[in-house]
């Protein structure tokens, strides 16, 4: 092991926070006059104002304003607002005494828990950002990348993972076990604003080298502290931790709850037990369709992310339950998009821009698409982040200035693919990266898999590229009509968009951040298709 001394950049220098002020909405001064004016109305959310500028300051108010209820449960321990600060205050002066300092990175490479949430607090506390990751399911390669990647000083982990982990170089690991029972005086919290870094979360580029995402207190703030962000969270609901913590979807789960006064109920091994036993659940489309809303019986609110939600799933939960559905990759804080799915709703979108942010369908050109069209988005306002940690070629690549809001401002390319209906709710295609090339025509496999999900008694589907003359495609559950789904395709698409075969399956396998895991199906096609031919033969 070895201790990093060098000093830090202080990071909250390097972006403010910026509002829609006064002279918000403006005029779009980039859009040619020939345009739809719904442009202008579609494309702004609401202007909004959080009730704090940093995430823990909500979560400290929370801790005065009620200190004996439970803030967090997880298996049979569960831990009191009071008991939550009093074990963060005991991190936060182990990560003082190592030289933590405001806009420095701090590790939690802990599988979830209740330290796991103490850690969070203490690290924000000083005033630095948090880096989550499960080693569990991180390789020790991985690991190291992101203490390089993100410069991390100290990297806090468990009694049971600081040996594993103690080959970490250019980091102190530290277990929060054996940290003393009390400071002998209380730490006071760091200064920190709207433009300090909160956390830094990594996600896979298309060469595999992970990026490392930093996100403000200002980006958490902007969707947790308003609504519908918020997802009606508050003292006396129970909120389900089911994700990944390496996940954006993370944060919204456990930094909501927290800020809002309720119940964190951490799952185990079970992810149906836990949802059984709470109010509010932040999942994936994969995720929910693995759970009945009968076995849910206390769930009021449900929030889906990550993936588009195919509409036999949504129409299933929105009958018991309030049921949103968003999008946005972590670039753009969680979600910036967000609506309510209500029973009998003509499609699934994703809703509309959250307060203060801004979303433009562009064509090619940057140029905006007319109502209706598809287009790719690009999200403006307060939810884009600050860009890729030490990566500035790659945050110059995906983060332009923004010509619409001006003032210095930035948008993030996204990668969606959407349009405006013409009640101003965004309808979204998929990814850029989910296009390919079959015959020569480009295809979206989403859209292939849309058409398979409204065959009778299809919840969900995923549709693979096999080759470049055929797709595969997979639909759950086992008892579905593989023969009818196909020819629902052929009825609804083009010949090149349907599948050279159909395979019904109990249920998708997801990945450990809650999606579909594309590879593992991949793999199952190539072995039945190879099955085939061999008793062909």
């Amino acid at each position: 092991m070895k201790t990093l001394l060098a000093p830090r950049a202080n990071h909250a220098d390097r972006a403010t926070h910026q509002s829609f002020g006064a002279a918000a909405p403006f005029a779009l001064r980039a859009l040619p006059a020939r345009h739809d004016p719904r442009l202008h109305t579609f494309g702004w959310g609401p202007r909004a104002t959080p009730a704090h500028d940093c995430i823990h300051h909500a979560i400290n108010t929370q801790i005065l304003r009620q200190p004996q209820a439970v803030a967090v449960e997880h298996e049979r321990t569960s831990i009191t607002y009071a008991e939550l600060d009093r074990l963060a205050r005991r991190i936060q002066t182990r990560l003082l005494a190592g030289g933590v300092r405001r806009g420095d990175a701090v590790g939690l490479f802990m599988r979830r828990g209740i330290p796991l949430v103490a850690g969070m607090l203490a690290v924000m506390r000083v005033g630095a950002a948090y880096v989550p990751q499960d080693p569990g399911l991180a390789p020790l390669p991985l690991l190291q990348q992101v203490v390089d990647s993100a410069e991390l000083r100290i990297v806090l982990t468990t009694a049971e993972r600081a040996g594993a982990l103690g080959t970490l170089e250019g980091c102190e690991v530290t277990s929060i076990d054996s940290l003393p029972q009390e400071p002998t005086a209380i730490p006071a919290d760091a200064p920190c604003g709207p433009g300090d870094r909160c956390f830094i979360l990594f996600t896979s580029g298309t060469t595999g080298v992970p990026n490392g995402v930093e996100v403000t207190h200002g980006n958490v703030c902007n969707l947790l502290l308003t609504a519908p962000g918020d997802l009606g969270m508050r003292p006396g609901r129970r909120v389900g931790q089911v994700l990944a913590i390496g996940f954006d979807m993370a944060a919204w789960e456990t930094l909501g709850c927290l800020a809002h006064g309720a119940t964190l109920c951490i799952r185990g091994g079970d992810i149906a037990a836990c949802a059984a036993r709470v109010d509010v659940l932040i999942a994936t489309p994969s995720i929910l369709a693995r759970l009945r809303p009968q076995d849910c019986p206390h769930l009021q609110v449900v929030a889906l992310a990550g993936e588009p939600c195919p509409q036999p799933l949504a129409e299933q939960w929105a009958r018991t339950c309030r049921l949103y559905i968003g999008c946005g990759p972590t670039e753009v804080t969680i979600v910036n998009t967000l609506g309510e799915y209500r029973c009998g709703d003509a499609a699934v979108t994703i809703g509309r821009p959250t307060p203060n942010n801004t979303v433009y369908m562009l064509d090619e050109q940057l140029r905006p698409c007319a109502i209706g069209e598809v287009g790719e988005m690009w999200a403006g306002g307060d939810c884009v982040s600050l860009g890729y940690a030490n990566n500035p070629r790659l945050t110059d690549e995906r983060y332009r200035p923004d010509p619409f809001l001006g003032g210095g401002r930035r948008m993030f390319r996204t990668r969606d693919l959407g349009r405006w209906t013409a009640d101003g709710s965004l309808e979204h295609f998929g990814r850029v990266d989910d296009q390919v090339k079959v015959r020569g025509f480009r295809v979206e496999l989403d859209s292939v898999s849309a058409v398979l999900e409204s065959t009778p008694g299809c919840l969900r589907a995923a549709t693979l590229k096999l080759s470049d003359t055929e797709l595969v495609a997979f639909v759950t559950p086992a008892h579905v009509d593989v023969d009818a789904a196909r020819e629902r395709v052929c009825a609804r698409l083009p010949y090149y968009c349907v599948p050279v075969r159909v395979m019904a399956l109990g249920e998708l396998p997801i990945t450990p951040r809650g999606k579909v895991d594309r590879q593992v199906l991949l793999e199952l096609a190539l072995r039945e298709l190879a099955a085939c031919t061999q008793v062909a033969a």
